[in-house]
């Protein structure tokens, strides 16, 4: 059975959650990685309950030990690994501390380093496997009061584009997936209590998935490194 990694999971209506669901639907053993044992356990139990076959791991993305101890939990059947660890960190850069922006290039590039660079040294072998990466808008552009995190979420996708581009030579698939607006799920819900009524502003996850899920069943000759996905209310 092929093998999938999916790290930076969190309650089942979050994005993370619902890579976890979709890929073990597709027959996928299904790595669920991230830092809260309590909550990776609830995922991976519920894919269970549904016939899928899944396993809770918790793992620090920043951590060099964690991240390949984690592709070594995969075993030598990996085919997919997912890099879906962020912060949304907002802040004025005139006020903010150095260990603040520090940490926000950690947990989003660093982490997406060492992710990225476990899963090239077991798929490079084999000639074969997919290693996709969540972005945002920040990933494109900056924006006032989020230098912290623009500047992470830039980085990372140009070290996404750089690793697609050394690495397809040995039949690895690298993408970046830009979600440009809010999702629609729990951490917006229980943040936000009206956001319910404005769903039509928000971004489904499933069709986040389902651009996931494409990038994922691309044939060797027709490959993308990126797919952006909003609102048709998103003003871009």
């Amino acid at each position: 059975m092929k093998a999938a990694i999916v790290i930076g999971v969190g309650p089942d209506r979050g994005l993370g959650a619902q890579l976890c669901r979709r890929f073990a639907a597709d027959g996928l053993k299904v790595i669920v990685a991230g830092r809260t044992s309590s909550t990776l356990e609830a995922v991976a139990n519920a894919i269970e309950k549904s016939g899928g076959q899944a396993v809770p791991f918790v793992a620090d993305a920043t951590r060099e030990s964690d991240v390949a101890a984690l592709f070594d939990a995969a075993g030598s059947d990996l085919d997919l690994a997912i890099y879906n660890a962020g912060n949304n960190t907002p802040g004025r850069i005139i006020e903010m501390e150095a260990d603040y922006f520090e940490n926000a290039w950690r947990v989003v590039c660093f982490g997406g380093f060492l992710f990225g660079r476990e899963a090239m040294r077991r798929m490079v072998p084999k000639k074969t496997g997919t290693l996709l990466f969540t972005g945002a808008s920040a990933s494109l552009r900056g924006r006032s009061g989020f230098g912290a995190f623009n500047s992470a979420k830039a980085s990372l996708r140009t070290l996404a584009q750089a690793m697609a581009k050394e690495y397809a030579p040995d039949g690895i698939h690298v993408g970046h997936v830009v979600v440009d607006g809010a999702i629609a799920g729990d951490k917006i819900m229980n943040r936000f209590p009206d956001a319910a009524s404005r769903q039509d502003s928000l971004i489904s996850i499933e069709g986040i998935v389902d651009a996931f899920a494409f990038l994922y069943r691309q044939p060797e000759r027709a490959w993308s490194f990126e797919l952006d996905v909003r609102t048709s209310k998103e003003k871009w």
